[in-house]
């Protein structure tokens, strides 16, 4: 990442290689406290986790057939969204 900064001892590729475990509440209590500092210090970090935040809600709220039941799509999207994350860093 170009504009790698260190915001609450986490640099941006540490932030956004966990920004999924982070939105889905897969992680210890102290390790999300120390992202959202981070997302909260760090300008660059907040948009592009303000824009994954959104796109995934909006995924969600996607039902199928009337039912509540998540979309298959919906799991490979997030999967790859995450695998285009991790590519970003390196």
């Amino acid at each position: 990442m170009d504009d790698e900064r260190k915001v609450a001892g986490l640099g941006c590729g540490e932030v956004l290689a966990e920004l999924s475990d982070f939105m889905d509440g897969e992680m210890a209590a102290e390790r999300r406290e120390q992202v959202l500092a981070h997302l909260q210090g760090c300008d660059v970090c907040e948009k592009f986790g303000g824009a994954f935040t959104a796109a995934i809600q909006a995924l969600r709220r996607t039902e199928i057939g009337g039912s509540k039941e998540k979309d298959p799509a919906f799991e490979r999207l997030r999967v790859r969204l995450g695998q285009a994350t991790r590519r970003e860093q390196t």
